[in-house]
């Protein structure tokens, strides 16, 4: 007879709880706040890849209001990623200099769920994919991630179905290739904007999502460098100057008409 399903039992509680392994000896006291923002991360990045992949089935079932729904969470969860940059920063850089030297090679930038997250995003560059050894589930995964269509290739299908005209060239494009601004998808987005208020809606989400994002990298940014400086990255990554570099829209179509409307 199985036991009765519990609290417990039902989250793994008790293997959660045997994850937060600190490196440091003697353990230094702030290495198990490093190490747990960094988990709850890792489990945010999850839900946002659980998120968008439906969110991408809702474009395609042209289910708009599921779509604005599944958007409005993830720009909720980019608002509590960020929120959590505030308990990060209650550590100098003394007490994370403390236990830096013990991370050895281990670096945020080998995140492969975070990576995972930028494709998906539309933000592909295969370089990346030399930083994972070949048949690895990891390299696995962010193969398949890269071959996939992104949000905004979702997207430009969903304006199709809704009897927009938007160019073959760009439904038929290179998904494989990041997404770049389209003179042409503009144009269609200024129509948008002027006569079709369901869709606008849904582009004003997609706006918020694209915001709350580089806002996240944002205080990622400022957070790296109140706390190392413009010191080299933990594992050799290039640290601040490399952060700076990211923050850039993912949607860049849906900010340049901005200053037509």
């Amino acid at each position: 007879m199985s036991k009765p399903l519990t609290y417990i039992s039902y989250l793994k509680v008790d293997e959660l709880l045997q994850l937060q392994q600190p490196q440091s000896t003697p353990v230094e006291h702030d290495e198990m706040l490093f190490i747990t923002i960094h988990q709850v991360y890792e489990l945010w990045f999850k839900q946002l890849l659980h998120e968008v992949d439906y969110l991408m089935h809702s474009l395609r079932q042209k289910k708009t209001v599921a779509a604005q729904h599944t958007l409005s969470r993830m720009r909720t969860i980019l608002k509590t990623i960020v929120a959590q940059i505030d308990v990060l920063e209650t550590m100098t850089p003394l007490e994370f200099n403390s236990f830096r030297s013990f991370l050895a090679s281990a670096s945020g930038f080998q995140s492969i769920q975070f990576r995972e997250l930028e494709f998906v995003l539309g933000h592909k560059r295969k370089a990346l994919l030399n930083h994972f050894p070949p048949q690895t589930f990891h390299r696995n995964e962010l193969e398949r991630r890269y071959m996939q269509p992104s949000l905004w290739d979702a997207f430009l299908h969903y304006l199709a179905a809704n009897g927009y005209d938007v160019p073959a060239a760009q439904l038929e494009r290179d998904v494989t290739q990041g997404v770049t601004a389209s003179p042409e998808v503009q144009a269609i987005l200024i129509e948008v904007y002027r006569t079709d208020d369901t869709v606008r809606s849904l582009c004003e989400h997609l706006l918020d999502f694209d915001e709350g994002l580089q806002e996240w990298r944002y205080r990622h940014v400022k957070m790296v460098q109140r706390t190392i400086g413009m010191k080299p990255g933990t594992g050799g990554s290039p640290g601040v100057k490399y952060l700076e570099s990211t923050i850039m829209p993912v949607f860049p179509d849906l900010w340049a008409i901005r200053s037509e409307l």
